[in-house]
């Protein structure tokens, strides 16, 4: 049966990070800082509001770009709380941030075209560009600059194949963040070689050194930005998968078309739920949201000052809620160094290289857990460490 198997994906490797997850399963009384997931539950008032709407009987498909009032209010909590301008008109309620992504590759990637991707990176811009036909050109972003995107970086990377670039800040997995003049460096360059930006902001709520700020919020960049977003994080809704994409006119009628074939519309309840978390949002400033972001960033703080205590170089997390601590020091790879904790004191961790070849010597650490489990597995890394 092989045979049948289209070559792209037989060829692809599985998830770095569900191997580790899979092993986890079958481990009684472990501590996973491996999941990228809020510990927190989904705030009452968003659930009341999907079983209302479901008692209500609003249980059909939507129109296939989502609910109207939602992609209103996506458009004014852009505007008001990022600093971002698209209307209504031209955004999409896609099944969480992920089919976003997949939906904005395939719009713009033909046969051949180079994406940049930085590196370390989420685990799917890569293998969804070669899904797409396109081919992923790997950006290496260094702890000493703070793993952020360089001018000079794109500059040796583009080609004249380069069609676009895959940013990601707030960073998983390093929890990285580009400012507003870092990104004015940058964005020259990506006018210069006429290069269309895909922008994964779902962490954009979650920046602990001052306000988040947008690539597409620069002068001309919204007109080459694809934005995406969604409410797993900041809201704690990863389980109901409602994201969204904002885009350039063509860009998005060509996802519209992908969504349409593909998925058709994000479940009805869910798309009530997002609607009750950005209106009930705009009523209290965002308070739940705010709540989770300063009780993150303490956790991270704890979490990459005992890293660093420890021995492990650890980047001190800006958003998102990942460190990304290097175990060169240990003399093992992320990949050696994650084995062998797991297997001696249950505590999963990520390899860095499940991000790229640039992570082969990191690990990522999620702090989306209680501090009770925080502190028991630093406690664990220490005895570890000291073996």
């Amino acid at each position: 049966m092989r045979n049948f198997v289209n070559k792209k994906v037989a060829e692809m490797k599985p998830s770095g990070i569900r191997k580790f997850f899979d092993i986890l399963q079958t481990m009684e009384g472990a501590i996973s800082l491996g999941v990228g997931e809020p510990d927190f539950i989904t705030p009452q008032n968003i659930c009341d509001a999907a079983i209302r709407s479901i008692r209500e009987g609003y249980t059909q498909y939507t129109g296939n770009r989502g609910l109207p009032e939602l992609r209103e209010n996506i458009s004014r909590y852009l505007s008001e709380r990022l600093g971002v301008e698209y209307p209504p008109e031209q955004t999409l309620i896609t099944v969480g941030a992920s089919e976003a992504i997949d939906l904005a590759i395939r719009a713009v990637c033909e046969e051949g075209d180079e994406i940049l991707v930085p590196q370390p990176s989420f685990v799917s811009y890569s293998p969804t560009v070669t899904l797409a036909g396109g081919v992923p050109v790997p950006l290496i972003c260094t702890e000493e600059n703070g793993f952020i995107v360089t001018p000079e970086e794109i500059e040796r990377a583009v080609t004249k194949k380069t069609k676009g670039i895959i940013l990601s800040y707030p960073n998983n997995p390093t929890g990285a963040i580009m400012t507003k003049e870092q990104l004015e460096k940058i964005a020259p360059v990506i006018e210069k070689y006429d290069l269309i930006v895909i922008s994964d902001e779902i962490y954009a709520e979650l920046t602990y050194t001052g306000k988040h700020f947008s690539i597409a919020g620069l002068p001309k960049m919204s007109e080459r930005t694809v934005y995406i977003g969604g409410f797993s994080k900041a809201f704690a809704m990863t389980g109901w998968r409602v994201g969204f994409v904002c885009a350039p006119k063509e860009v998005d009628e060509a996802m519209f078309k992908i969504h349409q074939y593909s998925i058709m519309c994000a479940p009805q309840p869910s798309q009530h739920a997002a609607i009750c978390a950005l209106e009930e949002g705009f009523e209290d400033g965002f308070a739940s949201v705010e709540g989770m972001r300063a009780e993150y960033y303490r956790r991270g703080r704890y979490l990459a000052e005992s890293m660093n205590k420890m021995g492990l170089k650890c980047f001190m997390p800006q958003g998102a809620f990942y460190i990304f601590a290097n175990v060169e020091s240990t003399g093992m790879d992320g990949e050696e160094f994650a084995n062998a904790l797991l297997n001696e004191h249950k505590v999963a961790v990520v390899p860095g290289s499940a991000f790229g070849e640039a992570g082969k010597y990191f690990v990522r650490c999620s702090y989306a857990t209680s501090m009770e489990n925080i502190e028991k597995a630093v406690a664990k890394i220490e005895k570890f460490i000291n073996k």
